[in-house]
């Protein structure tokens, strides 16, 4: 319980006259006057402040939140009391937030309900919670303020923004086909899949002879089979102390991320299973569906991973997928690659490559592309730029000894690794290789 500022000034204002009455020597007379009325008066609205029932608070969330897309909470207040109640709201937000509309301030009726609505953008993904929100109450005549903590503990779930997977599908697909999507072709033989039967044409093997069917048909009857075109997609996701750092407001995780569910997204709709190992971070893998349910399942499983200060081990990390994938699969290392991984890199892919097609996600800097692309106007930026030109060709010398074509590497900036992502998995679907 607190006095308000108006209580504060009357006091001050009170205590004025006081002096004067005591320098006249009033100070009786000033006493019965004045100091007992007002005691009186000032008890009389702590009284009914305290007596009056306090409001009641429901927060309304979205069900699920999108990372750095604004969302609204709604906060409802109700009075079981018999007065009007002058409310001011602090609602407590997860830390780091952005939030605008706060503090509210609202008077709510006798037995009525008002609502506020409290605009807010995540920062981060992971679980945010908010915690019960702090009230303050005006007592009828403004003398006093009564801070009550009201409302309940509630937590939500923020996701990636899952609304960028269309614009990156769409960038990543609009150069193929008039409708956007890919192409696939249908491919028969000495596949693994079984197609349909038929009659059986000179030049087919013996041994794709459906004895039965033959004994049926009273005639040669063949299995035609094709090529099985559905596999895994599996993402190895670097979740070490490189991708800690942040280009823009989102952390170099955060981007291979987005990239990653884009992927996902366009391999699912293409018959394919994905799934996911984290490395570096807090263990995390995630079996290979297909699927609407895997998508699901692989945005539930990411959405919370936050990279961590560790060191990548990418041979270990390779060692224990190997151990999780029990057929051909093709696996998409997602890293920030320095020169000084090189030999630990390659002999993860060394191993992975002999059971798996594997490619290489590797994610640049952006502020290294402005660095050389930036005027050279004096002698520290000819240094900047002669250090960075360096630097770069170091790195393209480690992505030269890990051995790798342009169609299982990509490297880029992170706001084109999604696009160039699906149209490189896109291009080997095409060509039969997946």
């Amino acid at each position: 319980m607190t006095p308000s500022g108006r209580l504060i000034g009357w006091g001050a204002a009170w205590s004025a006259l006081g002096a004067v009455a005591v320098a006249r020597g009033h100070l009786e007379a000033w006493t019965w006057i004045t100091a007992i009325p007002v005691a009186s008066l000032v008890a009389w609205d702590l009284r009914r402040l305290l007596a009056h029932p306090l409001p009641r608070m429901e927060r309304t969330l979205p069900r699920s939140w999108s990372q750095r897309r604004p969302g609204v909470v709604a906060l409802r207040l109700e009075n079981p009391g018999n007065r009007k109640l002058d409310l001011e709201i602090f609602d407590h937000h997860p830390d780091g937030w952005d939030v605008s509309g706060l503090p509210v301030k609202m008077v709510v009726d006798p037995g009525e309900q008002a609502v506020a609505k409290v605009r807010c953008r995540a920062l981060e993904r992971g679980d945010a919670v908010f915690a019960p929100a702090d009230v303050r109450v005006r007592s009828p005549w403004g003398l006093w303020i009564r801070e009550v903590r009201i409302g309940v503990t509630e937590s939500v779930k923020v996701y990636p923004d899952l609304s960028r997977l269309a614009g990156h599908v769409l960038r990543g697909t609009d150069t193929r086909v008039p409708g956007g999507g890919a192409i696939r072709r249908r491919r028969r033989g000495e596949g693994t899949e079984f197609h349909q039967l038929r009659e059986y044409r000179r030049g087919d093997s013996l041994r794709s002879i459906d004895w039965k069917a033959t004994a049926r048909m009273s005639k040669p009857i063949a299995r035609e089979y094709q090529e099985e075109r559905d596999q895994q997609v599996v993402f190895l996701l670097d979740g070490g102390r490189r991708m800690l750092a942040r280009d823009g407001v989102l952390s170099h995780f955060d981007h291979v991320l987005e990239s990653v569910l884009s992927l996902a997204w366009v391999a699912q709709k293409q018959g394919d299973a994905v799934g996911l190992l984290a490395f570096g971070t807090r263990p995390r893998w995630i079996p290979p569906k297909k699927g609407r349910l895997g998508i699901d399942r692989l945005i539930a499983g990411v959405y919370d991973l936050q990279p961590t200060d560790a060191a990548p081990d990418y041979l270990q990390a390779a060692q224990d997928l190997l151990g999780k994938l029990h057929r051909r699969a093709f696996v998409i290392l997602a890293t920030n690659l320095r020169d000084e991984d090189d030999d630990n890199l390659l002999s993860a892919l060394s191993l992975l490559r002999k059971r798996h097609l594997v490619m290489c996600a590797n994610l640049q800097e952006t502020a290294l592309s402005q660095a050389v692309q930036a005027k050279v106007r004096d002698f520290p930026s000819a240094l900047r730029l002669c250090g960075t030109e360096e630097y770069l060709q170091h790195r393209r010398d480690a992505l030269d000894r890990l051995g790798l074509d342009r169609r299982t590497l990509v490297d880029a900036i992170p706001q084109n690794l999604a696009a160039l992502l699906v149209d490189r998995y896109l291009d080997l679907k095409e060509s039969g290789v997946l």
